[in-house]
């Protein structure tokens, strides 16, 4: 199998730094707009940062705008369907609390394709292959986001995360972008079957042997 050439990822970088800057120039009107709900709904912070997996594991700060409520025992706050605002749905529903990941792939951390970055704690439950998907630099969007997102299970996803790292092209990316688009439209896959969000990843169930933990 032929590996995708590094011309194709110095091209896509170029694109992601034009589309990047031109979007955050663009859609500021949007994200003010955002950002004052999320002020008055929930308070502040506004954006919610976190340490994710980026290139080859290496960690950087996601910033996304915050669509849940601060975890509080007292008041039942405790679970991501009890933290989650009817706020926080609508804003995951059109994926608009992923506009400020837009920095993200300006400042090369992130790309407007590739897989998604999940948790740092789960760097240690990858199989060897699953965790081939850090062999690029995690997206705003990707294949497995297209395919199903949330509804996806978690061995899927992950295997379309490596499909992608070995077959990624500028025409797949553009496809990728034009069924997101219509994914969001759809409003398809927000959540796993049962959940709000995605259920936790514990390790992949090997034939003959109990999941892949740390």
């Amino acid at each position: 199998m032929s590996r995708p050439s590094r011309t194709t990822d110095v091209v896509q970088r170029a694109i992601d730094v034009a589309v990047a800057a031109t979007g955050l120039v663009v859609l500021s009107p949007v994200m003010a707009g955002v950002a004052v709900a999320v002020g008055a709904r929930l308070g502040r912070p506004v954006l919610f940062r976190q340490p994710r997996p980026g290139l080859h594991g290496r960690p950087f700060t996601l910033v996304k705008f915050r669509t849940m409520r601060d975890v509080d025992e007292r008041r039942g706050l405790v679970s991501d369907g009890d933290r989650l605002t009817g706020l926080g749905r609508v804003l995951r529903t059109f994926s608009l609390d992923e506009l400020p990941t837009l920095w993200n792939v300006l400042r090369g951390e992130m790309s407007l394709v590739g897989p998604r970055p999940l948790l740092m704690r789960y760097l240690d439950l990858y199989t060897p292959e699953q965790a081939r998907r850090h062999e690029v630099r995690p997206g705003v969007t990707g294949l497995a986001q297209v395919s199903g997102r949330n509804a996806l299970s978690w061995e899927d996803r992950l295997a379309i995360d490596v499909w992608y790292v070995d077959h990624r092209s500028l025409a797949l990316n553009v496809r990728i972008i034009v069924r997101t688009a219509l994914t969001l439209l759809r409003r398809e896959g927000i959540s796993a079957p049962g959940e709000s969000t995605m259920p936790e990843f514990t390790g992949t169930v090997q034939p003959g042997k109990g999941p892949e933990v740390a």
